[in-house]
This record gives structure tokens, C-alpha cells and sequence, in this order.
């Protein structure tokens, strides 16, 4: 005959329990909030980024929004002559507002507050200043998170000119 002893069992149980939440809770910790997403779609062609500079929400300070810019994008999309380029942003990013960069410049003159907007993908390719050269193949864009001359995000995606 086997006796169960109570006292025991109920000490795995509860070495158990503790267990389970040990590893939950480490498991929680080790979860990164994700940072919000642009999508940029030519034809049928969808890319999806990652912010370069996020601080969850948080205003960038002036130094580190300078320094993001520079950054070299890690997505890439092509452009055919007289296609159009789409972007989108989630709701929140649209509420702040935001502003399209190109090569680090500023684009458009006032913050856009719409989830999506499209723009023609000539104009991308305009040529920077500088004498000769002609157009450029490659620029990079970047969806800039702002309000009140304020910076909270920053997106990148380099544009090819096809062919």
C-alpha cells in the first residue's frame, strides 16, 4: 500500500506554481513593445519599416534626431516612371502628424495628419542641387513622427528609380 504524504505534495505544487510564474514574468521581460510601422506600396509592391529612432513615444532630443537622420535605410522599394508612391502610417503616428524628408531635407510644409497619402514617384527623383549630374537612381526617404517642431520617430526607406 502507497500513502500519499501531504506535506510533500503540497510543496511541489507550490515550488510549481512559483516556477510558472518565474518563467512568465521573465518571459514578459524579455517582450519589447514594438515600435509603430510605415508602409510605403508602388503597384503591387509593399514594404513595411521599423522605426531607425523611436523612444516609445517620447520626443527625440534635437542631437539624436540629427544623428538618425543620417542613417542609411535597410529597406528599399523601385519606382517605374509615372508611378505613384503610397504611404501609410498608423492612426497614432497621424494624429501627432508627420512630414516626408528626402536625403534628409524636408519636403512638405506643414505636418500631415491623414493615415495615408500618395505622392507622384517623379518627384523623388528631381535633381539636389549641385551642377551636372542629372537625376539621381536612388534616394532615401524618410517618414519623420512630428508636432510642434517636435520629433518622436523616424522611418527610413531608400527608392529606386527603375530601369
Amino acid at each position: 500500500m502507497t500513502y500519499a504524504i501531504p506535506g510533500r505534495r503540497r510543496g511541489l505544487r507550490a515550488a510549481s506554481a512559483v516556477g510558472a510564474v518565474s518563467l512568465g514574468l521573465l518571459a514578459l521581460s524579455a517582450c519589447e513593445k514594438p515600435t509603430p510601422l510605415t508602409t510605403v506600396t508602388v503597384g503591387d509592391t509593399t514594404v513595411t519599416t521599423e522605426a531607425a529612432c523611436y523612444e516609445d513615444g517620447d520626443k527625440l532630443a534635437q542631437k539624436k534626431f540629427g544623428k538618425c537622420l543620417e542613417k542609411k535605410a535597410e529597406e528599399s522599394i523601385t519606382v517605374e516612371a509615372g508611378e505613384k508612391i503610397r504611404f501609410g502610417v498608423e492612426p497614432a503616428m497621424a494624429e501627432t502628424g508627420w512630414m516626408l524628408f528626402v536625403n534628409g531635407q524636408p519636403v512638405l510644409p506643414e505636418p500631415v495628419d491623414q493615415t495615408y497619402r500618395s505622392f507622384p514617384g517623379d518627384a523623388f527623383f528631381q535633381q539636389q542641387g549641385g551642377a551636372g549630374g542629372g537625376e539621381p537612381q536612388k534616394t532615401q526617404v524618410s517618414v519623420v513622427e512630428t508636432k510642434d517642431g517636435d520629433v518622436y520617430g523616424v522611418w527610413h526607406l531608400r527608392i529606386e528609380r527603375a530601369g
